[in-house]
């Protein structure tokens, strides 16, 4: 069972006596900024981005740096009237040394949940409660540094260490689910397909493994003849792509090669996409070259993605980027769109980048001109050297909130109960990949 510690909180909100155990930051080097090229107009897509889960009105933007600070961002989006578009700004919450080896890693629960994990090289995932701004207590079942963290839903958390296991934790008591076992060396990445059925892991060892989350074991394995780096399913879990250097090898659902693309730059981080404007995928690359670069997936499997768009703006390596659909502020403008989809990238320049989906138009395909697009919104760390990013939902819609709160509740615990039953709520077990 993970041990959970707490002696020492710390609060993502600062108060008159935790200021001093706070990194002194003059003001003037932290301040929201909003980009003017944030004010673009952009024909948007009037349908949902998500049409079964009541999407945020703001979000929360975190992220980790190797000197140990972790940053906490506000993000809004509000209408701009004057030049007939949006205005996404971001303003700094917290600012302090979360971990007493550089930060990893970082998640936070999807779909409204509270929770925040962060991970360090210092052995120990940390988890925070966003809504109360403060720490719950630490994780301290790996004995290696932390190399990924993913809540695959409210109420689980997935991490990954350099000792070689997997662990699954449940996001209440957070106790230890499951511990797979299976890697011979360090595991540098996992990814949870939508069903959360199964994952994913890569690994010095040179071997990606498929697990079987519902009865917690190995499921499949095959040799990579090289280190994977990073593996991701796609949007509709009908793929996945695992990189390694500047190379991404595109597999079918069953682990068979399909396609291997060989990126210009060395590639630190990658991510699937649905389209805001149009129909289809995209693959995110963010890399050494200081750009994000935008990968159109054909719906044809035979033919080969190719660079569509880049977000632009980085003067040093993008380290990592997430995504997150997010809801518009009501426009009395006929046809006007209800969502959109931001993505946030993190650079080792020490800036925190938001991109708008919304500005690749449906007909930027394989063979159009290079669109460049720049950030929506941009917040300056001056200097920091960041390493990981998440982004949190802010607040829901006015219409799906209720009094008290009380339906939100009955509705996580409802979701609970019913991922409980599938994931084997309370029964530590480890497991040992058997597949080969």
């Amino acid at each position: 069972m993970a041990t959970v510690t707490s002696t020492k909180r710390a609060r993502l909100a600062s108060s008159p006596k935790e200021k001093k155990k706070v990194k002194p930051v003059a003001q003037s080097d932290h301040h929201p900024v909003s980009s003017t090229k944030g004010k673009q107009k952009a024909k948007q897509s009037t349908k949902p981005v998500s049409d079964d889960i009541a999407l945020p009105t703001s979000f929360k933007v975190i992220a980790g740096s190797y000197e140990k600070l972790l940053y906490g961002l506000d993000g809004s989006v509000s209408l701009d009237e004057t030049n007939d578009g949006y205005k996404f700004e971001l303003k700094p919450i917290f600012i302090f040394p979360a971990h007493v080896s550089c930060i990893k890693a970082v998640a936070a629960s999807p779909n409204g949940g509270k929770w925040l994990a962060t991970g360090s090289a210092d052995e120990v995932i940390k988890v925070w409660d966003l809504r109360r701004k403060k720490e719950i207590g630490g994780l301290m079942h790996h004995e290696g540094s932390i190399t990924q963290l993913q809540f695959p839903s409210r109420s689980h958390l997935l991490s990954a260490s350099e000792d070689g296991s997997l662990c699954l934790f449940h996001a209440r008591d957070w106790v230890v689910l499951r511990t797979l076992k299976g890697h011979k060396g360090r595991v540098n990445s996992t990814a949870v397909h939508p069903s959360n059925k199964v994952a994913l892991s890569v690994g010095k060892d040179n071997t990606l493994r498929m697990w079987d989350l519902m009865r917690g074991r190995g499921s499949a394995s095959t040799k990579l003849g090289k280190e994977g780096e990073v593996v991701r399913w796609s949007a509709t879990g009908s793929s996945f792509v695992v990189q390694s250097q500047n190379t991404i090898d595109l597999f079918t659902v069953d682990m068979v090669l399909r396609h291997t693309i060989t990126h210009p730059s060395r590639i630190h981080t990658i991510r699937f996409s649905k389209r805001v404007n149009g129909s289809g995928e995209l693959l995110l690359v963010g890399a050494e070259d200081k750009k994000l670069s935008i990968y159109d997936i054909p719906d044809d499997p035979e033919k080969i993605p190719t660079v569509i768009a880049e977000m632009t703006g980085h003067s040093n390596r993008v380290k990592a980027v997430e995504i997150l659909p997010l809801a518009l502020p009501k426009s009395t403008k006929a046809k006007a769109p209800l969502s959109t989809i931001i993505l946030c990238t993190v650079s080792s320049d020490g800036k925190i980048h938001v991109h708008d989906l919304a500005l690749l138009p449906a007909d930027q395909r394989a063979g159009s001109e290079m669109l460049q697009i720049p950030p929506v919104a941009e917040y300056d760390t001056k200097g920091t050297r960041l390493t990981c990013v998440t982004i949190a939902d802010g607040e829901a819609p006015e219409h799906s909130k209720s009094v008290n709160g009380k339906r939100k509740r009955e509705d996580e615990d409802s979701e609970q109960e019913e991922e409980d039953e599938g994931w084997g709520a309370h029964e530590q077990e480890t497991e040992h990949d058997d597949s080969g």
